[in-house]
């Protein structure tokens, strides 16, 4: 009965496709601020990318460049709101290493992880080629490096009052207006961070 009990618990517990939201009185100057999809939660651990936070030492085209997707100064074939992509500081976790979070209506047999139905993550090289000529995913969000828990970290973590969760939506999820997602993570939740803030430090 206890084990089950426990199990259920879990399982209840699982944040895999739900929003992460950073207390306002946050610590980790990492992760201030931040919203972050959860594209993975066991009892191993968690992994997810923070979608409301701009990488300003490259942009899309030069990341496009970089990879040798296409030619220096060659971007004349690739649609401009491709090209007005913005790419994201997934996380402090594999900086160098790229994600694509995207809908569902791009898929890799080798390289595409589902997470629910609207919403899948690649980390191949071919998702960029096929959104540079314009074959990708509806909606995408590039992000360099993820966020990462150690077993029961996380847990440990929204125990200790540094983490809310709510369900995510996809404008929320994929849209540039990258300053106003916490805000509106946190009204999602139905929360107005101005009270946590006061109420901060009072049992």
């Amino acid at each position: 009965m206890n084990t089950t009990r426990l199990k259920r618990k879990r399982s209840e517990a699982n944040l895999k496709g739900q929003l992460l939201v950073a207390m306002p009185l946050m610590t980790d100057r990492r992760f201030a601020r931040s919203v972050i999809y959860m594209c993975a939660h066991s009892d191993d651990g968690a992994m997810g990318l923070i979608i409301n936070h701009r990488a300003d030492h490259i942009n899309f085209p030069d990341l496009l460049e970089r990879l040798g997707i296409v030619t220096q100064g060659a971007e004349d074939g690739i649609p401009n709101d491709i090209l007005e992509r913005q790419v994201h500081v997934g996380g402090p976790v594999e900086t160098g290493r790229g994600f694509v979070l995207h809908s569902s209506d791009y898929h890799s047999d080798d390289a595409t992880l589902p997470i629910d139905a609207d919403v899948s993550l690649t980390a191949s090289i071919d998702i960029l080629k096929a959104m540079a000529s314009g074959e990708g995913p509806m909606h995408a969000m590039l992000a360099l490096g993820y966020a990462g828990w150690s077993a029961g970290q996380l847990e440990s973590e929204i125990q200790a009052n540094g983490w809310l969760h709510c369900p995510p939506d996809l404008n929320l999820l994929f849209d540039d207006d990258l300053e106003g997602k916490y805000a509106r993570a946190l009204a999602k939740i139905g929360v107005d961070p101005s009270h946590l803030v006061s109420d901060a430090g009072h049992a």
